[in-house]
């Protein structure tokens, strides 16, 4: 008996010519570039090395677009961008020790925020693996341990044979729910080694589902429909699995009121009715959400942020709705809900009845007019004024990429991410250095829209490398620098807490001729005079910079009692 799947894996005519006669002058670095082209990959990022070379020279016989940074770090913050935006594996390409290792800030960021990162990097020969101590330049005893507590999966190749299997399977547990970033190694000589093996076409590596079970689905279900105060924390997960339309279908049936951690930005419309929007670190927002009887959290582990510092306490019964199972009732006792978020929120909608209450929308705007006054109350009218000319001056489905900085911070809370997947941060790891290089990534996956990326003097000088990588591709990014002369979250942080600040302070260029000196056009500018800039260095292509000197300040906080 044949069946057509049997059909299938017999090649045609012409397939068999081309596997019985490759075309000479490749090697393992060509089985590499051949599979991520099979897999759908058309954009790699990376830095070249020694032991990598036969990846980076097969590069020039392949059809991949090729878009090299000046660090490591920064090559897996824009791969990481690259992820987000796409939804697809952003590959990596890294050479062995050092820049491998300078990438795991970055990868550890993708981790934390389930950007799908594919990490490719050499390693010494093969006869030097396992641990032995054999002197080769870049040897680690063994260099995939220090990433395995960083990422999702890791993958050693030790033959040309392996390549395309383990690439297809680090691609398909990248993109299997929760995204993350993954490892492979390769052997520098098994990438210098000339290949007779086949040129690799079509590669199968589907991500597997993960529904939820249905007998959960039942009770959750029936626990929202005859909830009396429902109420839904919305996170980065509906944003990776592009399930904000179905969560605002969710929350307008059961009338739920919605707030999104800052990792869920724009996953439930800033004005709508319905929106508590992100004021996370607000008691009034934690008192609100202890208040619901019962609380849908979805693709949200409830973590540092997410609970105004581990203040929360709810009342109510919680549902957790999440791809990590990790993260699952990790923080607090919980009907959980192992899925992937576009999946369970589908799956809650066939199965809830629909609520009335007019009172719904009524609180939420006395929630939202009591942040009001808490904030005024503070005369922070700067902080107020800047993020708004920002939000002015940025195309409503444009996207931005922030760093750990004050404005960043305020950010959180107060800006309108205007679309889904539109406005990113590096909340997820918390550390500097990721908003430009990330924006240069996303500039990378979208040439059509401009890109907004926003750091402080501080988290600048870890990126400043890359303002020769946005003039060389031309990429449309323009980076706001708020320049208050050093680390000026630490600054505060410091003096509230000591009555003086230690090592923030930071001497630092003049960072609008720094970038003429790139070639990239800069502008000095000033809270009065800072929307009309970014607009136009928005509007115009290819990279700029504009430069806010400013010293912003945080409102207080509330979960210090």
């Amino acid at each position: 008996m044949t069946h057509d799947h049997d059909l299938e894996l017999r090649p045609n005519a012409a397939q068999t010519e081309a596997a019985l006669n490759p075309p000479p002058g490749r090697n393992g670095g060509d089985l590499v570039v051949e599979t991520l082209a099979g897999l759908g990959a058309t954009t790699v990022f990376g830095l070249p090395g020694q032991h990598a070379l036969g990846m980076f020279d097969a590069l020039r016989r392949s059809d991949l677009r090729y878009v090299g940074l000046r660090v490591e770090n920064n090559a897996g913050f824009a791969a990481d961008a690259y992820g987000r935006i796409t939804g697809e594996a952003a590959p990596l390409l890294l050479s062995t020790g050092p820049g491998a290792l300078t990438s795991l800030a970055a990868l550890q960021e993708a981790r934390a925020a389930s950007a799908p990162v594919l990490a490719i990097s050499s390693q010494i020969p093969t006869a030097g693996l396992g641990g032995g101590r054999h002197g080769y330049l870049h040897e680690l005893p063994d260099q995939a341990a220090s990433f395995r507590g960083v990422v999702k999966s890791v993958h050693t190749v030790r033959t040309q044979s392996q390549i395309p299997s383990a690439i297809a399977e680090a691609w398909k547990s990248a993109l299997t729910a929760p995204h993350g970033p993954v490892w492979v190694e390769i052997p520098q000589d098994v990438l210098l080694l000339a290949t007779s093996l086949p040129v690799v076409t079509a590669v199968d590596a589907t991500p597997e589902d993960l529904p939820p079970r249905v007998e959960l689905t039942a009770v959750a279900a029936d626990l929202l429909t005859r909830a009396r105060r429902p109420a839904i924390i919305a996170g980065g997960g509906v944003v990776r699995a592009d399930a904000s339309g179905k969560l605002r279908q969710l929350a307008e049936r059961l009338r739920a009121p919605v707030v999104t951690t800052f990792g869920g930005k724009g996953a439930f419309p800033w004005t709508h009715p319905l929106s508590l929007q992100s004021w996370l670190e607000d008691r009034h927002t934690t008192d609100f959400l202890e208040d619901a009887d019962v609380l849908l959290v979805v693709g949200s582990g409830l973590g540092e942020l997410s609970s105004n510092y581990h203040t929360f306490a709810p009342r109510g019964r919680v549902i957790q709705i999440e791809a990590d199972l990790g993260k699952l009732e990790s923080n607090h006792p919980a009907l959980g809900i192992h899925a992937d978020a576009r999946l369970a929120l589908q799956a809650l909608l066939e199965a809830v009845g629909e609520r009335t209450d007019p009172t719904a929308p009524e609180r939420v705007r006395e929630l939202l007019d009591k942040v009001r006054e808490r904030i005024a109350s503070q005369e922070l009218t700067l902080e107020q004024d800047v993020l708004s000319a920002v939000r002015r001056a940025l195309p409503k489905d444009a996207p931005s990429f922030w760093d750990m900085t004050i404005l960043a911070y305020w950010a959180w809370s107060a800006f309108d991410a205007g679309a889904p997947n539109t406005m990113h941060s590096a909340q997820g790891a918390g550390g500097l250095g990721y908003g430009f290089p990330a924006a240069l990534g996303a500039a990378a996956a979208d040439p059509t829209r401009p890109v907004l990326a926003v750091s402080g003097d501080g988290g600048a000088l870890y990126s400043v490398a890359e303002l020769a990588t946005a003039r060389q591709y031309g990429l449309n990014v323009t980076w706001l620098i708020v320049d208050d002369g050093g680390y000026g979250i630490l600054r505060e942080y410091m003096t509230d807490a000591f009555g003086q600040a230690t090592a923030t302070e930071l001497t630092r260029p003049d960072y609008v001729a720094l970038a003429e000196s790139f070639g990239v056009p800069g502008v000095r500018t000033s809270p009065e005079t800072l929307e009309a800039d970014l607009a136009r260095a928005l509007a115009a292509p290819g990279p700029s910079v504009v430069v806010l000197p400013a010293v912003l300040r945080m409102f207080a906080p509330t979960h210090l009692g």
